[in-house]
């Protein structure tokens, strides 16, 4: 009996702990090959979310390719476990390099890597690098946002289009402005409806915004957050995703998008932190067209659904800003809610 009861308050116990432990932040098992230096990713938000989510994959092809071993922790959110967490990990684990996302908590970021000078901090900010050891990005995609901003002016039959966005910081204001400049370029008659959800992550809230413009005339939806496809997807429109090919989230329905391809930053940082030459620095060029850090994602035969005159205009235009010879505007002011 007092070996059952032994038993009982074991598996109490077990219980107990599983139920106080926090549900996010699930830390995910090495991957690469153990003779390569650690990178980790510290995101956030989920990684199903896009903004980190074409960053772990960046990290993820570096370790499949045989660069790095990675591990990643994800969903740490917004109320002060972000400093905890990679306190933690320099502590403990000791990487190489930690790459995340520092919007919403820029300073705890900072105050962390001040203090471990022998780690690479790499970090999606809207601030500036910090000395000896905060390199920053960010998702550089205005380029392809104004190309698909030509083809939604091409394809909309109301000559409504919708977009919804996170918040109207700079870094999403300079989508949304590019998106509506190439709209204009190609339909001056175009209306483009604006709508922010205020948050980074909330699906739900993204289709409800996306269908209320739907009511007020959008055939064609512009999706800077996640869950706008969903929308488009139930109304049988066509729609852009962003930061990533997220064509498999509507076939048929998802024309193609800003991708934001993160490899050219990563791998520019492993060579650093081989070389140990590494410094902080803003590495803006590495999410460019320009260096590979940005494009189109493929149409995935849904050109066909595009005039032809509209099609030649985005190479045309995809051409000229590849060889420096067509410069979209970059404007971080708030566009207004409903142009």
């Amino acid at each position: 009996m007092k070996t059952i009861k032994l038993i009982l308050i074991a598996v109490l116990l077990v219980v107990l702990t599983a139920q106080c432990a926090p549900a996010a932040q699930t830390q995910a098992p090495q991957t690469g090959p153990t003779d390569k230096p650690l990178f980790f990713g510290a995101f956030a938000t989920p990684i199903e979310e896009p903004w980190d989510g074409v960053i772990h994959e960046a990290l993820q092809k570096a370790a499949s390719e045989g660069k790095i071993r990675y591990e990643y922790t994800d969903d740490i959110g917004y109320a002060g476990d972000m400093e905890r967490v990679l306190r933690e990990v320099a502590e403990k684990q000791k990487p190489a390099a930690i790459f995340g996302d520092a919007f919403g908590n820029e300073e705890a970021v900072r105050r962390v890597a001040k203090d471990y000078p022998e780690i690479a901090f790499v970090f999606g900010s809207g601030l500036g690098p910090a000395e000896p050891n905060l390199a920053v990005f960010d998702n550089w995609i205005h380029e392809p946002a104004y190309l698909c901003g030509l083809i939604a002016g091409g394809v909309t039959k109301t000559n409504v289009i919708g977009v919804v966005g996170g918040y109207p910081v700079p870094e999403v204001n300079r989508i949304v402005n590019a998106f509506i400049d190439g709209v204009k370029e190609a339909n001056p008659d175009a209306k483009v409806l604006v709508t922010f959800i205020n948050s980074w992550f909330d699906p739900a809230a993204a289709k409800e915004a996306a269908l209320a413009q739907v009511d007020a005339g959008a055939d064609v939806l512009f999706a800077e957050r996640f869950g706008v496809i969903d929308a488009a997807v139930e109304k049988g429109l066509l729609a852009f995703g962003n930061m990533s090919d997220q064509y498999e989230l509507g076939p048929d329905h998802v024309l193609t998008g800003p991708v934001w391809n993160m490899t050219p930053t990563v791998e520019y940082v492993i060579k650093q932190v081989e070389a140990g030459t590494f410094t902080a620095q803003d590495l803006k060029d590495f999410s460019m067209v320009a260096k590979g850090g940005a494009y189109l994602a493929p149409f995935h035969g849904m050109e066909s659904k595009i005039p032809e005159n509209i099609l030649s205009l985005v190479k045309q235009r995809d051409e000229e800003i590849r060889n420096g010879l067509f410069r979209v505007d970059i404007k971080e002011e708030p566009p207004a809610p409903t142009n």
